[in-house]
């Protein structure tokens, strides 16, 4: 029976993992698509590097060509990721009528549509599964468990270095400098963190889910980002009085065809199933017009999951190639992109303020809200013993994005009020 050759882009972590897949389940992958299952050809940097499997040495190259150029080769599987030459590597492959799997979120945010119309020119198949949410099958979920449905909201904790960051920080008490140093030294976090912490890395995932659930062309810049640098141990202590756990969210919301996507740190009451995703797990949840609410929970990252989701797409290409319908599963947005104004995107918020410990303040913070037509759910104030300001917590019920803009604009220019120590999102 003729095998199924296959080139593979990398052989880091992931690519290591679609290895030992590939090889230690042959029987049960050969019995799915009628075939084995070869790789092929396997491009590393460096030829001399020591590799956690074991792989013959004329497998190796250092040359792309020697993948995207060989005829005998079916499938590429890019697992080394970044922008360039990446790119450049799938629009080649895919030139040459090759199919294409890949785990590259950066890549799929940001070149996604034009990819995915080369391969339709070309009736190839480019599957990303594992570029969002590693084990967790969320995109295969999006384009063909709610394909009868029309999805409402995507709410997820897509990023696992951060959620396990704000763990730590809310089981342990500890401060954010403390855990990221923890995170880096276990390898959750890299040596220069700024995607990750700063929600960059989240965001590029939102982008292709809000793409897949929205049928819109949702752009990375069109992401409203905000990271977890900021997040300080009081803000998780507060969040945890009041019945809710700090995590950074991506929320992509549809209403009347218009549409909003923000990545953000955002307080979670704790009944809500998000709260109590922890460490370094991932989780979306759906919520559509038909089925109502579903969550998808799993690893988020790591060798053998990302692998899992990776090879899964590779199944699904050869079974594809067997029927002769490959190609034909790309889809491209089709929905003009109507983003929301700040007049049409509302939520509850949450409030520190640091005011004057004096009578009448609390008066005319609260003559603010009612100034622009923000009701209040509830409205605290307590002594600080470190702090010879009073501080006021409050939570609003919603309130649309421009009128917060302006309370905020106005507690700028209100005396009373020493700083707003921090606002974030609330939800569930």
């Amino acid at each position: 029976m003729k095998p199924i050759k296959v080139g593979l882009l990398g052989l880091g972590t992931v690519g290591t993992g679609v290895v030992r897949i590939v090889e230690g389940h042959q029987d049960d992958l050969s019995s799915q698509v009628g075939s084995p299952i070869r790789i092929e050809k396997v491009l590393v940097k460096d030829l001399q590097k020591a590799r956690n499997v074991a792989i013959p040495e004329e497998m190796l190259t250092e040359e792309a060509g020697d993948i995207i150029h060989n005829p005998d080769i079916d499938v590429v599987v890019e697992v080394m990721g970044g922008i360039e030459p990446t790119k450049q590597y799938i629009m080649d492959a895919l030139e040459q009528g090759k199919h294409v799997v890949t785990a590259n979120k950066d890549l799929m945010a940001v070149h996604g549509r034009e990819i995915m119309a080369k391969a339709k020119e070309k009736r190839c198949d480019v599957f990303y599964e594992a570029s969002v949410a590693g084990g967790i099958p969320i995109i295969r979920t999006l384009m063909e468990g709610f394909s009868s449905d029309r999805i409402k909201k995507i709410m997820g904790i897509v990023n696992g270095t951060t959620n396990f960051i704000l763990t730590k920080m809310s089981q342990e008490g500890a401060g954010y400098e403390e855990v990221l140093k923890e995170a880096q030294a276990l390898g959750y976090a890299e040596s220069d963190p700024t995607s990750d912490v700063e929600g960059l890395d989240a965001a590029r995932k939102m982008a292709i889910l809000a793409t897949l659930g929205f049928h819109s062309d949702v752009a990375l810049e069109d992401v409203d980002v905000r990271g977890i640098s900021q997040i300080k141990k009081e803000d998780i202590a507060f969040a945890k009085r009041l019945g809710y756990e700090m995590k950074l969210l991506g929320i992509a919301e549809r209403q009347d065809d218009q549409i909003s996507v923000v990545v953000q740190p955002t307080m979670v009451s704790t009944s809500h199933p998000l709260a109590a995703v922890n460490g370094v797990f991932n989780a979306v949840y759906v919520y559509g017009e038909a089925v109502g609410e579903t969550m998808f929970y799993g690893p988020g990252a790591g060798e053998m999951p990302t692998a899992t989701s990776v090879v899964a797409d590779l199944v699904a290409v050869i079974k594809n190639m067997k029927l002769g319908v490959n190609g034909q599963r790309a889809l491209t947005p089709y929905k003009e992109k109507k983003l929301k104004t700040d007049d049409q995107i509302a939520y509850k918020n949450f409030i520190l303020l640091h005011v004057e410990d004096k009578a009448g303040v609390l008066a005319q913070i609260t003559q603010v809200f009612a100034e622009y037509e923000v009701s209040l759910d509830s409205v605290v104030q307590q002594p600080n013993p470190h702090n010879p300001d009073a501080e006021i917590i409050i939570v609003t019920h919603q309130a649309s994005q421009a009128s917060m803009k302006k309370v905020y604009k106005h507690f700028d220019n209100l005396d009373v009020i020493k700083s707003i120590k921090s606002a974030y999102r609330v939800e569930g």
